[in-house]
């Protein structure tokens, strides 16, 4: 206790000042001068997006061996005396569209260690940075500056938290791919910040992919998926960092004509999200260049038009994981058996087994799915994925469906997508020697029922994502 101090919500109209934890840290041996009572800008978590889940918080920080910069120097200070190594959040409200609170019916506590922060402090490192996970990363970028200034720290430090994410979600098993949707969305706008910082740095856009090989070395003894991926980490990086280049140059230019038809010293909401939505410009560097301006962003309506795009990206979201399913007729039920050999087809044929489904719409007539693959399918690869269709269709194939709970289904080897959603007990339909899926269906009882496969058509849906489209013996063409 004598080398910690604390932080506690101070309590505004929307939430009460939180006396009860002022008085637990006290009951732990915590000295009242040393805990501090902060408004919501220090010591209120959320929600993550404009709406949703919040609540007040309280911080537990190790206190420096050094000067007070004032007699009001608390842990809302700046000046380094106080290094946050971990909190405890505790969601209790939910943020409405029209900024009102209201409590949650169901609460929890949300706690996080700041581990590298412990570290740092317990090696007595100024910074997560000096630690030795972020040292050679730190010192490669270091090295590209003649004179380090604040603001080239904070660019170093800002390119080497964000590769470092990167990497690991490039490098994960699921294989996430830079988008402009759910995951893919926040590994786009980490690399993407990355990248502005290093083209204000003028250090050069390569350097994100020296940062990421230098990460992949430091942590891959460990994560061994990072070498095993590395191909694909880098690949991917270096597709972002063009593709954004183009992006960035458009979205600056935009946002440079924006500032001639600003009212009030205000952007509109309408516009910065016009940005986001027609240029992949997060909202977060419209904030960043509008701060640099001196202008402010209607954020109240940007919300309403981020809420309206969210609520058509959920019906999608909802669609999808109904596997994109128009109805449970028959032949819908055969094409979604077809969506099954296709996916096991892709990644035999490709030789890739990080392929997975993205999203699917299958009618009576056709199904249309989409799947994580960096390039056009040739067409000798295509009729390859077509012709092993066929034989499991031909093979006469029953189609297995079990119901079991979601652990033993994964033990199983059984794959899917949308875990959040599954509940405990799922069903898992296998065709033997080809697919095993955590699935709603509904199915096709025999593989012989689909008579024959055919591709019509493969084509890019999105970065990172192919589109095929098929049809079986006996249906219409879309």
């Amino acid at each position: 206790p004598k080398t910690l101090a604390v932080s506690v919500f101070e309590g505004d109209s929307d939430a009460p000042r939180d006396e009860v934890s002022a008085r637990k840290w006290a009951s732990l041996g915590i000295e009242n001068d040393r805990i501090f009572y902060l408004p919501k800008k220090n010591n209120w978590w959320g929600p993550a997006g404009v709406i949703g889940p919040c609540g007040p918080d309280t911080e537990i920080f190790i206190v420096r061996d050094m000067d007070n910069c004032s007699h009001s120097c608390s842990p809302a200070c700046n000046c380094g005396k106080y290094v946050e190594i971990w909190n405890n959040v505790f969601m209790e409200y939910n943020k409405l569209i029209d900024g009102k609170y209201v409590p949650l019916s169901q609460k929890n506590v949300d706690t996080g260690m700041g581990l590298e922060r412990t570290v740092a402090m317990l090696n007595g490192n100024e910074s997560v940075y000096e630690t030795d996970v972020f040292k050679p990363a730190v010192d490669l970028l270091s090295a590209k500056f003649s004179n380090l200034t604040k603001a080239n720290i904070r660019a170093i430090r800002v390119i080497a938290d964000h590769m470092r994410t990167a990497v690991f979600m490039l490098g994960d098993e699921k294989a996430i791919s830079p988008s402009n949707t759910d995951q893919g969305y926040i590994l786009r706008r980490l690399i993407r910040r990355a990248l502005r910082f290093a083209r204000q740095s003028d250090i050069g856009s390569s350097v994100l992919i020296e940062v990421a090989q230098t990460f992949i070395t430091v942590y891959s003894d460990i994560y061994t998926e990072l070498e095993a991926n590395k191909k694909r980490v880098i690949t991917e990086i270096e597709k972002e960092v063009s593709k954004f280049e183009t992006t960035l140059q458009q979205g600056l230019k935009e946002f440079t004509k924006l500032l001639n038809y600003i009212q009030n010293n205000k952007i509109s909401g309408k516009a910065a999200f016009r940005l986001y939505d027609t240029f992949g410009f997060p909202v977060e560097m419209t904030q960043e260049l509008a701060k640099d301006n001196g202008v402010d962003i209607d954020m109240e309506s940007y919300a309403n038009c981020f809420l309206e795009h969210q609520q058509k990206s959920q019906t999608g979201a909802e669609q999808k994981f109904k596997g994109g399913l128009a109805d449970a007729g028959l032949e819908t039920a055969k094409l979604h058996t077809a969506t099954h050999l296709l996916l096991a087809s892709l990644k035999k044929v490709l030789n890739d087994t990080n392929i997975r489904q993205n999203g699917s719409n299958i009618t009576a007539e056709r199904l249309r799915f989409d799947f994580n693959f960096p390039r056009p399918l040739t067409q000798d690869e295509l009729s390859a994925v077509e012709k092993n269709v066929n034989t499991a269709i031909s093979d006469g194939i029953e189609v297995v469906c079990e119901e079991m709970s979601l652990s033993d289904a994964k033990l199983a080897g059984a794959t899917g997508v949308f875990e959040s959603k599954y509940h405990e007990t799922v069903k898992v339909y296998t065709i033997p020697g080809y697919s095993k899926e955590i699935c709603g269906g509904p199915h096709a009882k025999n593989t012989k029922e689909l008579v024959s496969f055919q591709i019509i058509k493969e084509q890019s849906s999105s970065s990172g994502i192919r589109r095929i489209k098929a049809i079986i013996k006996g249906t219409g063409q879309n």
